[in-house]
């Protein structure tokens, strides 16, 4: 625990007991001191802040441990809301959850290129304020905006650096979105915001985890002790740049021969050499039984898997967890991804590491935008 002002001790106590109660409910005053170690005059001291802020409620009474039956603690689900957002590089989608990451109100708008820094900020303002209007919860219930933006992006700023897809730099999308809603508001890369959802919604309980997001484009989040890891740039998790062939085809990046130039949905019709088919279309056709593009998608499996095994051998995750638009097509995918981790891994436990695929759907990313400001809420000081 860092050292810091009474302020911040009576902050981070807060946090404390606030996350015991989300993982533990129901609980009661007792166990909570109990298992935190706090003396139980601050647990109820706090408690009872909490209770007055309506974070938290009591409920019916617990089981008695030989004295009277204690009144057991429950995370008020409804108190307070946050929004969440999956930022491009094809639409930009806002949902409005309560604190269990349910969804009350979804809202969609599509991107159009070319665009300009400023029609990006505008359609990603429409698409919340839409949500925000649409759920008739006022912005005093709310605990802030998670944006998921996929490119290399300056947490520390909210700021997106590079969105390549979209072929935009220097994006201030936190000084815009405080400006224009007056709500705290927390920017991350896509795959890693999708990391976090896992981590936080998944129910995977590990250690260490990877998620990795193939779509339009690939990249990976990195989760170590319920923990986002950055890297010393913000750029940790950017498989999808892994350069698996020197003579490979151009990658939007500018290089050639990445990952990402190989496996992304783009890349997948471009391999196919069919002139105007997508990657979902290639899906559509090995679900009918075509040969040729079930072929494709098993060699997509073989790429992949490579990219992994790397990812394995330097990382070494207990789970991967694969998610995004190719991965639907995982009855084709998967099998060959787990048997080039399988046939390549450096030892038996690299060849065994547990690969799946996203329980959340299409909602990965965006539980991951809203688990930014839950983050905040139930854990601030890391």
């Amino acid at each position: 625990m860092q050292r810091g002002t009474f302020q911040l001790m009576k902050s981070v106590n807060k946090s404390i007991i606030l996350n015991k109660v989300r993982t533990a409910e129901p609980i009661s005053r007792a166990q909570i001191a109990k298992e935190t170690k706090l003396t139980p005059p601050t647990v109820s001291s706090i408690v009872k802040e909490l209770l007055e802020e309506g974070i938290i409620r009591e409920s019916s009474l617990g089981e008695s441990q030989g004295g009277r039956k204690p009144t057991m603690l429950h995370i008020n689900l409804d108190a307070f809301y946050v929004i969440g957002v999956d930022a491009g590089p094809q639409r930009v989608t806002s949902i409005l959850t309560d604190l269990a990451g349910n969804i009350i109100h979804r809202a969609d708008k599509e991107l159009f290129t070319p665009i300009t820094n400023e029609q990006f900020m505008g359609v990603l303002k429409d698409t919340i304020s839409e949500t925000i209007e649409a759920s008739n919860r006022e912005k005093r219930e709310m605990v802030g905006i998670g944006v998921a933006m996929h490119g290399v992006v300056n947490v520390e700023t909210g700021t997106s650096l590079i969105a390549p897809n979209l072929n935009l730099k220097n994006i201030p999308i936190k000084e815009e979105l405080e400006k224009e809603f007056e709500l705290d508001v927390k920017v991350e890369n896509d795959a890693r915001a999708m990391a976090l959802g896992e981590s936080w919604f998944g129910g995977h309980g590990s250690a260490s985890m990877v998620a990795v997001n193939i779509g339009h484009g690939v990249g990976a989040g990195l989760v170590i002790n319920e923990k986002l890891y950055h890297g010393d740039r913000d750029i940790a998790g950017e498989i999808g740049h892994m350069t698996i062939d020197l003579h490979g085809p151009t990658c939007t990046c500018g290089n050639t021969g990445c990952l990402q130039a190989f496996v992304s949905g783009p890349a997948i019709a471009a391999r196919a050499q069919k002139e105007g088919l997508t990657g979902e279309d290639i899906a559509k056709l090995a679900k009918s039984g075509d040969q040729e593009a079930t072929s494709l998608l098993e060699e997509t499996g073989k790429l992949i898997g490579i990219g992994l095994v790397n990812l394995i051998h330097l990382v070494n995750p207990e789970k991967i967890v694969l998610g995004g638009g190719v991965m639907k097509s995982e009855k084709f995918i998967l099998p060959a991804i787990k048997e080039t981790i399988s046939a390549r891994g450096l030892t038996q436990d690299a060849k065994e590491t547990n690969v799946s695929v996203t329980k959340l759907g299409d909602h990965a990313t965006l539980l991951g935008a809203v688990a930014l400001l839950l983050v905040e809420l139930f854990d601030p000081v890391g």
